[in-house]
């Protein structure tokens, strides 16, 4: 049973890092519309699904987030996953305390980055303010390791270790298990299940800009959706061929 849905609204993304696992760029493109994605999460809602994650390419620049948050607000845990930068957007920023997700996860992308990581404290404090549960995602790099340690220690005076995921950016440039554990300097830290070992999850399913679905972010080898419900979602899952990323 899928308790754990993700879904890509987008492959869109002013910020565009070379490293995004979706491939997002300032020319990307998107195949859901909010109805569509109210409609389909809804009906995954039904059948058991319990969180819903929204991500991209960034959600604050997919039109319509605010109608998607706002429908399965009361449905489910909704979270989404955001660079952050639009939350600096007056607009943006007044739509968000009236559209409230339960939480935000902002992306530090370039730790070594002095106004990034400025700018995201900042907002993770802001964002707490509102009534909304601040999450920091920190990518670590295998040359940036010092670095990320730094902003872990940091960001731990305003965040428990239970908001802070530690995430090790794939493909290239890959840290090691013993080195992101370092980050965090030896203490207990969140990060994907699959830093030790790479294997299926078995309640998690992520769904793509594309309307494609595999049971990782990352992994290749995506199923396109059968139909946009829960019953197409199980059965795209079911044709996946499983491969690791790496």
């Amino acid at each position: 049973m899928i308790e754990l849905l993700s879904i890509d609204l987008s492959n869109y993304c002013s910020k565009q890092c070379l490293f995004c696992y979706n491939h997002s760029t300032r020319e990307g493109n998107t195949l859901w519309k909010p109805q569509e994605v109210i409609d389909f999460a809804s009906d995954c809602i039904v059948h058991g699904v319990k969180a819903v994650s929204l991500g991209g390419g960034e959600p604050f620049e997919y039109e319509g987030v605010f109608d998607v948050i706002d429908a399965l607000y009361p449905k489910c845990y909704l979270s989404v996953t955001s660079n952050g930068l639009h939350l600096e957007n007056k607009k943006i920023w007044e739509m968000l305390t009236d559209h409230k997700p339960d939480k935000i996860h902002i992306t530090i992308h370039k730790p070594d980055n002095e106004t990034e990581v400025n700018r995201v404290e900042r907002q993770v404090q802001r964002i707490a303010s509102i009534g909304i549960k601040p999450g920091l995602n920190l990518l670590v790099g295998a040359d940036k390791v010092a670095q990320a340690k730094n902003v872990y220690e940091r960001m731990s005076k305003v965040l428990n270790s239970e908001q802070i995921i530690l995430v090790p950016q794939r493909y290239t440039n890959t840290p090691t298990s013993k080195q992101l554990a370092s980050v965090s300097g030896g203490k207990p830290f969140q990060s994907p299940s699959c830093l030790l070992k790479c294997q299926r999850p078995k309640n998690f399913c992520s769904v793509s800009w594309d309307k494609k679905v595999n049971s990782c972010s990352f992994a290749p080898n995506k199923e396109k959706l059968k139909s946009l419900d829960y019953k197409g979602l199980i059965e795209a899952l079911e044709q996946v061929k499983w491969k690791s990323c790496q």
